[in-house]
């Protein structure tokens, strides 16, 4: 748990970087040099980090002493991407947190060194660059032509803002480290929850060369029986009526409000909208790349969908089971591609759709992985909720810590 002690009336500094820091641009060899030698810090490694270790330096580039001395990487050395495609993404800092004797870096990179004494803690270090303030400076001095660029000369010129006491800047700074180091191991939680279901996907479900599962429940057995999904599915074609049933979309994130997916209302007339009661099932029927995502109204309220998304219930078949299956089968997913139609986008209709075969194993076989599967995704999305309320967090900490 962060734990976090708010002081007041704190007197900080807001000076140039060219006051404390010298600007150095990185080295340029051809790509023969790359692929052994000395570590090097690259473009993606800042791009991607706020802070970099040793460890994480994956590079290497072959130089001659004086090549290493003149493009020297060192502990607490502050990094500038140079150039970008777009100004919004000019110069992304990053703090080098460790570092060998001969750790150089690459041209497409801006040094920042400390002149003399360093005025900012290390782990402040990480985070005043790339604040809300800093972040609209670096847009706002850098140059555009047909790439974004900036400079030592840019750079030296920006504002910085930062503490007096070296103790307040690193308790920030150690708050905010706390803080990543959570959003990581929650990262990692997640990661790993996702491919678990992944592989319990291929072990529960049969693939095309088999009648049974390499992984089932106990006490269940025998081979699973062919089946058409007409034989399950029941088509439900109820049109819009009612103005006040909410707009719904499905999507890869499951069934959602149309307007919280899209982050604004869409106007537009809903009169040929279907109707998507709790616990139905629907589709989109165009895919720009063939696939299809099938998903259960799970918001526990009945809306209305676009009419591209036919809506359908099962029949003595367990709804979580179907959804998984349907969306997770590879020899499916081939198969959907050849029998939808079109040409600039794939149209699988729902009845080109009931006339898949598939493999099917009791109904009681089906409750027990489709309860698994929706516990799972359930803890998925929890996890997942936990992971934005961190980020979230940490965005705001970043506006309303620094000036």
């Amino acid at each position: 748990m962060i734990f976090i002690k708010v002081r007041i009336n704190v007197k900080w500094e807001q000076r140039k970087l060219g006051e404390f820091y010298s600007f150095k641009n990185g080295l340029n060899k051809g790509k023969e040099y790359f692929g052994h030698g000395v570590p090097i810090v690259n473009y993606t490694d800042v791009y991607h980090h706020r802070s970099l270790e040793l460890k994480d330096l994956k590079g290497r580039v072959e130089l001659t002493s004086n090549e290493v001395k003149n493009n020297s990487a060192k502990t607490g050395d502050l990094f500038f991407t140079r150039t970008s495609e777009t100004i919004d993404e000019i110069g992304f800092p990053a703090i080098l947190l460790s570092a060998s004797n001969d750790t150089v870096f690459s041209g497409f990179l801006i040094r920042v060194r400390p002149i003399g004494g360093d005025p900012l803690d290390l782990l402040f270090k990480k985070y005043v660059f790339y604040t809300k303030t800093f972040r609209q400076e670096m847009m706002r001095k850098s140059t555009i032509t047909t790439r974004a660029l900036t400079s030592g000369k840019n750079l030296s010129s920006m504002i910085m803002a930062f503490p007096d006491e070296i103790k307040e800047q690193n308790s920030i700074g150690n708050l905010l480290t706390k803080l990543d180091n959570l959003i990581t191991l929650q990262q990692r939680k997640l990661r790993q929850l996702k491919q678990l279901k992944m592989v319990m996907l291929q072990q529960l479900f049969v693939d095309k060369n088999n009648q049974q599962p390499n992984l089932r429940f106990k006490k269940f057995n025998g081979d699973w029986e062919l089946h058409k999904l007409g034989d399950v599915i029941l088509d439900y074609k109820k049109k819009n009526n009612n103005d006040l049933l909410p707009v719904l979309t499905s999507s890869f994130q499951g069934i959602e409000y149309q307007e919280k997916h899209f982050g604004s209302k869409q106007k537009h007339d809903t009169s040929d909208y279907n109707v998507l009661p709790k616990e139905y099932m629907t589709y989109r029927n165009r895919s720009d790349n063939g696939y299809f995502r099938f998903n259960i109204n799970k918001l526990g309220i009945t809306g209305i969908v676009s009419k591209f998304y036919p809506v359908f219930t099962t029949i003595n078949t367990n709804k979580q089971f179907l959804a998984s299956y349907l969306n997770y089968n590879p020899r499916l997913k081939n198969y959907f591609k050849v029998v939808s139609v079109g040409t600039s986008q794939h149209v699988l209709s729902l009845k080109n759709l009931k006339k898949t075969n598939l493999l099917f194993p009791s109904k009681s076989e089906q409750d027990q992985i489709g309860y698994f599967f929706n516990l799972l995704n359930k803890i998925i999305f929890l996890q997942q909720n936990k992971l934005t309320q961190l980020t979230t967090l940490k965005k705001y900490l970043l506006q309303k810590m620094f000036i």
